[in-house]
């Protein structure tokens, strides 16, 4: 399994992946013209992972704004995450946010309210 690493644009953000430690890293802003298009590659990954080993899903967010169609590709990767998790593999997630940004905090726990895996959202100052 080929581990991604696309770099962030002003409208992208950087996703890294890890497969042998089972790390999706995603940092930035996410509003790209075609949000389908850019995120298949790390919808492949996970679905990939999770279809390949029984090793841990570690993901860790550090989103900054993300539009509609963005939103809506997350839902699908933690819907994927949250089918591994009932299945009774370990996953867990960890999205940092600037404390000043009040609303990517909100879109978290809206997130998290549909996730019954480990979901932390914590502040950090920078990220």
């Amino acid at each position: 399994m080929n581990d991604l690493n696309i770099a962030a644009t002003a409208s992208t953000p950087h996703i890294r992946t890890d497969f042998s430690n089972g790390v999706l890293h995603m940092s930035g802003d996410s509003y790209p013209e075609n949000a389908f298009e850019f995120f298949q590659p790390t919808l492949d990954w996970v679905n990939a992972f999770l279809g390949e080993t029984q090793h841990p899903l570690r993901l860790e967010f550090a989103l900054l704004y993300l539009n509609t169609s963005s939103i809506r590709i997350m839902m699908d990767i933690l819907d994927c995450a949250e089918e591994a998790f009932q299945d009774g593999r370990d996953v867990s997630l960890v999205w940092h946010y600037q404390p000043q940004n009040e609303r990517v905090s909100e879109l978290a726990e809206e997130f998290k309210e549909d996730c019954t895996f480990p979901f932390n959202i914590t502040a950090a100052e920078t990220i």
